[in-house]
């Protein structure tokens, strides 16, 4: 009785997983990506028609993970779902890319947000810089040792830290309602000067770059497979349940930004989140806003470090890590090597974050191929597994909804590859790479 209770309480609920759901989605993008989002359109058509047709999408692929996790219900299922539909050097390559991808982002998002709080701090300081790595890589430290409490401890804390975030967001969208306007054309008024079709095509795809980068984050949710209660029921659920509350923040904050600060000034607007809340509590708006937005880093920070190792689990499962990396603690049944890895090599990002928007297109390239390979295996799993089964979870609308996804991402590839070619082909280089590499560490063992 006991041991059932206790691995009951190791359970993660549909609570905690759809908390979780909105924490990997909602970091510090939507406080800046938006200012992206508009340079690159010509009028307020396409800056809407680009976060609407985000969030169809995050919608077609939150059910398409959904069914995905249910037939498919394991820990590191974002890894082994490569694996199991296409080959390990797939699975290795892309996740490897990926987990490189996932500290990077990481580092840069803690170093943001050490950004924001050093000012309220420490107003007056001559190493600031200095002072900001320290904060960005002592956050990361800290939840490190909430994550090595263990899977509910961290659970609980994320539950703290997304409402602070979603409260927030509630807060900037106030504005709509408390602000008064910034004097500006009619809401979603054509311009004058239309440009041609393909220049329209060519803003709304790298609009959706930003709008991707975002709205991601949400498939990783697959990573705790067999570690939440019912799985076959709690996850599709608890993925649409995130999905729909982070869409309905999005375009409620997006409104308010263009209501408040105006379309035209939005796009070369900074800090878009202090110039909101100045609005509403005057001159010490910007302190309020440094002090929120770090907390939402934290949420953010605890997210990744606790779904990332489990990926490095699924990897040393399959044998392309050491045994070691899928090895637990005996009292809270932590990856301990895994997480210290993981933790370690986004605190030595840190001192590389400041070029996160140089690396931006690049990690979602590198997205794109992750989302549109994994997506499929849903065609393989359907085949090898029929329609059929009480605890698998059946989208409506197939195939019709991940073909949309899938379609999405190529697209938004397309859009990367030629906007900055280089990118696309490097990210291409590195991938090929890992791949080559998954083989010659095969070779070596059979040798």
């Amino acid at each position: 009785m006991n041991y059932l209770f206790y691995m009951a309480e190791k359970k993660l609920n549909r609570f905690d997983m759809t908390m979780l759901m909105v924490s990997f989605v909602i970091g510090m993008g939507i406080f800046r990506t938006p200012v992206n989002v508009a340079s690159h359109s010509p009028n307020q058509w396409v800056f809407f028609a680009a976060w609407v047709a985000g969030g169809l999408i995050a919608f077609c692929g939150a059910l398409t993970y959904a069914e995905i996790g249910s037939r498919y219900p394991v820990t590191g299922g974002y890894y082994k779902i490569f694996s199991y539909a296409y080959h390990p050097s797939v699975a290795f390559g892309v996740n490897c890319i990926i987990l490189i991808s996932n500290a990077a982002s990481l580092a840069a998002v803690a170093l943001i947000g050490a950004e924001y709080i050093s000012a309220v701090l420490f107003p007056v300081t001559y190493n600031r810089q200095v002072l900001q790595i320290i904060i960005a890589i002592s956050c990361i430290l800290i939840f490190y040792g909430v994550n090595l409490a263990g899977l509910k401890m961290s659970a609980r804390a994320q539950n703290v830290l997304t409402i602070v975030k979603i409260s927030m967001l509630l807060m900037l969208i106030s504005a709509i309602f408390f602000a008064p306007a910034t004097p500006s054309p009619a809401l979603l008024q054509m311009e004058a000067g239309h440009p041609f079709l393909l220049e329209y095509i060519k803003a709304f795809g790298l609009g959706l770059v930003a709008v991707s980068f975002t709205y991601g984050g949400y498939q990783q949710s697959i990573n705790f497979g067999d570690e939440v209660e019912a799985p076959a029921k709690n996850v599709p659920l608890a993925i649409f349940m995130g999905i729909l509350i982070i869409v309905s923040l999005y375009l409620a904050i997006n409104y308010a930004y263009i209501r408040v600060i105006g379309f035209d000034q939005l796009k070369s607007a900074e800090n878009i989140s202090a110039l909101m809340a100045s609005h509403l509590f005057g001159s010490n708006a910007g302190k309020i806003i440094s002090i929120l937005l770090f907390f939402s880093v934290l949420a953010y920070v605890n997210a990744v470090l606790m779904s990332n190792p489990r990926v490095m689990q699924a990897m040393a499962d399959e044998g392309v890590l050491p045994a070691s990396f899928a090895r637990r603690s005996k009292k809270h049944q932590v990856l301990i090597k895994s997480l210290t890895l993981f933790a370690s090599l986004s605190a030595f990002i840190v001192f590389w974050a400041e070029t996160f928007d140089r690396i931006l297109s690049f990690t979602i390239f590198l997205d794109c191929i992750g989302m549109a390979l994994s997506a499929a295996t849903l065609f393989i799993l359907r085949k090898r597994q029929g329609k059929s089964g009480s605890h698998i979870y059946n989208m409506k609308l197939y195939p019709l909804m991940p073909l949309i996804f899938i379609f999405a991402y190529i697209f938004v590839a397309v859009s990367i590859f030629i906007d900055t070619p280089y990118t696309a082909l490097l990210g291409l280089a590195i991938l090929g790479t890992f791949i080559g590499f998954y083989f010659i560490i095969k070779h070596k063992k059979k040798m």
